[in-house]
């Protein structure tokens, strides 16, 4: 019998329940103090209105929160399908897939959200570095941070590939030039601004160093497969 494994599995437990609890806990208080706003959507959303609802910015965090439950059945879906078929560490490979999107998405739909002159107002550029950081303001600069965010989080944990700093630094840098140019090109009035490049980038790195510990390395990876059945003795 293996002593230090049985030893082991409690902690471990014990770790989930306590990062699930914290995780809980931060999503009650953040729908708390946002409770207001987010209650002035609410029956424009339930109305399935997209004027007032998914235009705004309280109607997509409140359709977020509300998707939550969604979301933790499907990651539960997808770690019990793992499960089955002997994969290993299938509720972090299920818990990063949904926790990546799910985190995401959000904050992309509100950076493309059109202005009022989108259509009409040409496409604006800053390239001056550090320039449109000394107007953005704390509630910016956060917003910003938070763009790719869970991606960063999240992206290490699931693909070996991406397990290192400086590649989180690139893919957040690369999503964040893509949606800066499809703000340009879709005229959407909005500035496209080097300094968000710089920002959600920095975002995604800060994101990636806190789940550093539970990022899947290259020496995991091969166990993340099913293993095969063995064959009988002859």
């Amino acid at each position: 019998m293996n002593h230090d494994a049985s030893l082991s599995a409690p902690p471990r437990r014990t770790r989930r329940i306590v990062l699930l609890s914290l995780a809980t806990l931060g999503m009650a208080s953040a729908a708390f103090v946002l409770r207001r706003p987010l209650m002035m959507s609410a029956p424009r959303c339930m109305a399935g209105r997209w004027h007032g609802c998914f235009d705004t910015f309280n109607g997509v965090v409140l359709i977020t929160l509300v998707a939550l439950p969604l979301a933790a059945l499907v990651v539960w879906a997808l770690a019990s399908r793992r499960r089955a078929a002997g994969v290993t560490s299938a509720w972090r490979m299920s818990l990063a897939e949904v926790g990546m999107v799910h985190g995401t998405v959000p904050f992309l739909w509100l950076t493309m959200m059109p202005g009022s002159g989108a259509g009409t107002v040409p496409g604006r550029v800053s390239l001056v570095p550090v320039r449109d950081l000394l107007t953005m303001g704390p509630l910016g600069i956060v917003g910003n941070l938070l763009v790719f965010a869970s991606l960063g989080f999240f992206a290490p944990m699931r693909f070996a590939a991406l397990a290192s700093v400086p590649r989180i630094l690139a893919l957040g840098a690369g999503c964040s030039a893509l949606v800066e140019t499809a703000q340009y090109v879709l005229r959407l009035d909005r500035v496209s601004s080097v300094d968000d490049v710089l920002v959600n980038a920095a975002g995604a790195v800060l994101a990636a160093l806190a789940s550093r510990r539970w990022w899947r390395t290259t020496a995991e990876a091969p166990s993340d497969r099913p293993r095969p059945a063995l064959a009988p003795a002859g």
